[in-house]
């Protein structure tokens, strides 16, 4: 469908798109760390503020409308993650903070001795709340390895690490340094054999790829909006039935049903709705905006393709620029194990100073480690400054790719 995709239609959609400073469009290539709104998500979001804005358990019109939205705000992320209830959806301050707060419930089922399995590939976010757990319980941590060439998991990988102490594998399903998507499905089968629970970090893959639980097999999955078009949040699914046998840390007079229970304090209810008008953006590319599971499925895969062939152009260039390496699959036959995060290191140039040289050319990108500790220090390039990370997104144009690589080859 790429060939078909009208990009000048979506990118009136979004209204930062048309910002420009002193006359120089701005190129948003910085979406790994965050993308831009369309114009239905900050409508939502207005809408909640200026008509349904009261707390919730009500009898007049504002609460009851109010409880409408985050209602329909689950319903849509049910959708989104193709869950079996809204009950199983979990909204929270970002992807990090609901981490930590579930790490610290599930604590509560782990003893000294345990073991949790983490991954060199992955965002702090899904290290360091485990980290914290084992310190404080006592626990082993492991560790599945990736290859520094391939930038992928051995198929092996999870074997090596997996025992009958297992309690929990935590391992992204894409990376934000080197873009690799990981084959979830098949670790999850693993950990479940093993008897351990598996907790997806999906943060980077959640903008480009489908994300589909129950094909997965996973216990727990965890994303964060604002890297999908909507507002800063985070959400996280869980089984239902285990997310009922979990303790939950909550004050008393917190409501104990879910999702009530794991959803501290009052919910931001207009992150919820520019949460919903981002699910139903995706879906409008896919038939109709709404949180229809087949029109999302359809959006996510329109909006890949298209994606897929600026990736495409943009490591081709890449490769043609003297002293660029790419920290990342390169391979157009393996285009499906890749998100569009292509990061580069250059023989004569440090990330910060390439980042800023393109910042004044207006093009957004991001240096350093950008919380990829692990597979930055795997990558041996900590100490040099980490990376020069360019992100696409699928409102982006071959002619921003292009400017992208002459202004890196211009260095």
């Amino acid at each position: 469908m790429a060939e078909h995709f009208d990009i000048e239609q979506v990118r009136d959609q979004f209204p930062a798109l048309a910002i420009t400073d002193n006359g120089t469009a701005r190129v948003y290539l910085d979406n790994p760390a965050g993308t831009q709104v369309p114009q239905r998500v900050i409508d939502r979001m207005i809408s909640v503020m200026t008509e349904t804005n009261a707390n919730l358990g009500g009898f007049f019109t504002t609460t009851l409308e109010a409880e409408k939205v985050v209602d329909e705000a689950h319903r849509a992320m049910a959708a989104f993650y193709n869950a079996a209830s809204a009950r199983e959806i979990i909204f929270g301050q970002s992807m990090t903070a609901l981490t930590l707060h579930m790490s610290r419930c599930l604590a509560k089922g782990f003893r000294a001795g345990d073991e949790i399995v983490l991954s060199r590939m992955d965002h702090d976010g899904n290290v360091a709340p485990w980290l914290l757990v084992a310190d404080d319980i006592g626990m082993t941590v492991r560790w599945i390895d990736f290859d520094p060439e391939t930038f992928e998991f051995a198929d092996d990988a999870l074997d090596k690490v997996l025992s009958d102490k297992t309690r929990l594998v935590a391992v992204g399903a894409a990376s934000n340094c080197t873009g690799t998507v990981n084959d979830i499905a098949a670790l999850c089968v693993k950990a479940r054999a093993a008897g351990a629970l598996s907790y997806i970090d999906a943060v980077q893959f959640a903008p480009h790829r489908v994300i589909d639980v129950e094909a997965f097999g996973c216990d727990f999955l965890v994303s964060s909006p604002y890297k999908f078009f909507g507002p800063h949040q985070g959400v996280l699914w869980g089984r239902e039935e285990l997310l009922e046998e979990t303790f939950a840390y909550q004050v008393r007079p917190a409501q104990k049903a879910l999702p009530d229970r794991f959803e501290l304090g009052s919910s931001p209810r207009e992150s919820l709705a520019g949460t919903l008008g981002a699910v139903e953006y995706i879906a409008s590319h896919g038939g109709k905006a709404g949180h229809e599971r087949s029109h999302i499925v359809a959006g996510m895969e329109r909006l890949d393709a298209w994606e897929k062939q600026l990736t495409g152009r943009l490591i081709a260039g890449l490769q043609t620029v003297k002293g660029v390496k790419i920290q990342g699959i390169t391979s157009a036959n393996a285009a499906h194990r890749r998100v569009p995060t292509v990061s580069i290191i250059h023989d004569d140039h440090h990330p910060e100073p390439m980042a800023k040289a393109l910042a004044a050319k207006n093009i957004f990108v991001w240096s350093g480690h950008n919380y990829a500790l692990e597979p930055v220090k795997r990558l041996g390039l900590l100490d040099k400054g980490g990376v020069l990370r360019i992100g696409l997104a699928h409102y982006n144009t071959e002619a921003e790719v292009d400017q992208c690589i002459a202004a890196v080859d211009g260095l």
